[in-house]
């Protein structure tokens, strides 16, 4: 999908937000950290800030521990959220190593204060962080149970004024179904915040939806999987759905 638009730079958005769940960073394993899909992403972000395009990053916890599925095994749920924060922690220091061995300096802040393996979130040193060139990796959601880290980042994207959100998932883009379920599924290039909602897709969940339309962030949804896909993306070029 090619939309022809173009800034000077080759690129449109200034200063984006990469969200990936932790499955992503499982490769093809069952669980956990796969350290080639890490650097894998790594590599892909730094093509992005070689562009000159600010990055900042949130990313699930769902390849270590989720929430939902220890209140389904009858946990209490914000038990379970808390245990979830904490394995998105994992993953955000993960991906700070695989970034800062491509020379890439990167500083993780979290929501929950850990002192001893990151910064706490404060938003001005956030901005600061990325003004300076730095990545920033936003760990442990929004600090809050009942929260998503889909919800976190739309927050975040908002707090950093980021002019896009992009979701990189293992599709490349948004479907109808799951199309890895149902060959039938139609794959869409423009959706409209409103069609996301009335219809339920599965782009990011509700409140995440609603808080890029109340601050009008355009969400990009791509595969990760592909090389080079959020480079394209940033030019909107290649395959990826558009929700605005």
């Amino acid at each position: 999908m090619g939309d022809g638009e173009s800034s000077g730079t080759g690129h449109l958005y200034p200063r984006v937000l990469l969200k990936i769940s932790g499955e992503s960073l499982m490769g093809k394993q069952a669980y956990g950290i796969d350290p080639d899909m890490v650097a894998t992403v790594a590599k892909e972000v730094r093509d992005v800030i070689d562009l000159g395009v600010e990055v900042c990053l949130v990313i699930g916890g769902g390849n270590i521990f989720r929430g939902v599925s220890g209140a389904a095994a009858g946990m209490e749920r914000a038990t379970g959220d808390y245990m979830g924060m904490l394995a998105t922690v994992m993953n955000a220091l993960a991906m700070q190593n695989a970034l800062e061995a491509l020379d890439m300096p990167t500083r993780v802040l979290s929501a929950l204060p850990i002192s001893a393996v990151c910064e706490p979130y404060i938003r001005r040193r956030a901005v600061r962080h990325l003004e300076k060139g730095r990545v920033v990796i936003f760990a442990a959601g929004t600090g809050n149970p009942f929260f998503t880290t889909d919800t976190a980042a739309a927050l975040r994207a908002s707090e950093m004024g980021c002019a896009a959100l992009l979701k990189g998932t293992r599709v490349d883009g948004v479907y109808s179904a799951d199309p890895e379920k149902d060959p039938k599924a139609v794959r869409y290039d423009r959706l409209s915040y409103l069609q996301v909602l009335s219809d339920d897709l599965k782009v990011m969940d509700a409140s995440a939806v609603s808080l890029a339309r109340e601050n009008n962030i355009p969400i990009l949804v791509f595969s990760i999987e592909d090389a080079g896909g959020f480079q394209r993306v940033l030019r909107h070029e290649g395959k990826f759905t558009i929700v605005s």
